[in-house]
């Protein structure tokens, strides 16, 4: 409200206002800003791959992504619903892409949004179950509007793997969403989770309330090099 105050004054702008327009003026000022620095920290505590948002996605190239769709997504009525997303396609194609530009739709529309690559999340489970902080991991976890699991299924579940997967979707399931990123398609999860019961939770979980994104076409990163070998 301060700096905004002084703004004004350096603009001499102050005669345009009454006195009620003025202290109008800098509430509205005051709630910006602190609106601003909100979603700048759920952004920063998300810890995206990509910084891209719903307006930066490419929809000229063919790839099975229809825009109706997206911007559906990007309203977020999925994460007030607690349904899934599952985006599927080849490497390169922009699967987290997309996931990150929905997580950061979801910021700016004032929910908790928590990124991670799938492989790298479940070796850090792994060593907060040796130090004592899995629970509390666990429960930061669970607390997440929205959770996204990029790359699901680069590498086969251990058991110690499928015993936090099936934890963290249970927890979430009904209560939360789950946006999930994968270059094998769904019917191929069961086999890379392993265990058949857990991979049946899980599926049964995840599944059967999902919105489904099948991309395909070229690797869009192939395409970038090729352009740029071109110029």
């Amino acid at each position: 409200m301060a700096l905004a105050f002084k703004t004004s004054l350096e603009e001499h702008s102050m005669p345009q206002f009454t006195a009620d327009e003025m202290i109008a003026f800098l509430v509205d000022a005051e709630w910006d800003d602190r609106n601003n620095r909100r979603i700048s920290r759920r952004i920063r505590n998300a810890r995206f791959r990509y910084k891209v948002n719903l307006e930066q996605i490419d929809f000229t190239v063919e790839r099975n992504l229809d825009r109706n769709v997206m911007n559906r997504l990007g309203e977020c009525s999925f994460i007030d619903k607690h349904e899934n997303v599952l985006i599927s396609g080849s490497t390169g194609i922009g699967k987290s892409c997309i996931a990150s530009a929905l997580g950061n739709q979801a910021c700016m529309l004032g929910y908790k949004v928590y990124y991670a690559s799938t492989a790298k999340l479940f070796s850090l489970l792994k060593i907060a179950k040796a130090d004592g902080s899995y629970i509390k991991e666990i429960a930061r976890i669970e607390k997440q509007d929205l959770l996204i699991l990029d790359d699901f299924g680069m590498q086969p579940f251990d058991n110690h793997s499928r015993s936090a997967l099936i934890e963290i979707i249970e927890d979430r399931h009904g209560k939360h969403s789950t946006i999930i990123t994968s270059q094998l398609p769904v019917k191929q999860w069961h086999e890379v989770i392993g265990e058949q019961t857990i991979a049946d939770a899980v599926l049964d979980r995840i599944v059967h309330n999902a919105h489904r994104i099948e991309l395909s076409g070229e690797s869009l990163r192939k395409r970038q090099h090729s352009n740029l070998d071109l110029n």
